[in-house]
């Protein structure tokens, strides 16, 4: 089993940016699928980036450009670090753990992008 722990986030202008983090407990994280999602209010969540075992990443189209995921095999960490953040980039974001057929979510971090 894998416990997530989202760290990292607040409130921000326009512009600024973010790097959220997500620590990891268990075993094999290495082996893990780790992505970030986000759910904004009255909305469904979303993916928003993925990072495989293997390294390779993948976006979401909203984000591109914008947010790069990355991890930490040794420290067991991953995180996404977020720029030219606007409001349409509030939402609560978890952190999520998927290998096979097993999914593990984090509590999850608020981020408010407000002037």
């Amino acid at each position: 089993q894998v416990q997530l722990v989202e760290s990292g986030g607040g409130l921000v202008q326009p512009g600024e940016s973010l790097r959220l983090s997500c620590a990891a407990s268990g075993s094999g994280f290495s082996t893990y699928t780790m992505d970030w999602y986000r759910q904004a209010p009255g909305k469904q969540r979303e993916l928003v980036a993925t990072i495989t075992s293997g390294g390779n990443t993948n976006y979401g189209d909203s984000v591109k450009g914008r947010f790069t995921i990355s991890r930490d095999n040794f420290k067991r960490t991953v995180a996404l670090q977020m720029n030219s953040l606007n409001p349409e980039d509030t939402a609560i974001y978890y952190c999520h753990a998927q290998r096979v057929s097993l999914g593990y979510w984090g509590q999850g971090t608020q981020v408010t992008v407000s002037s």
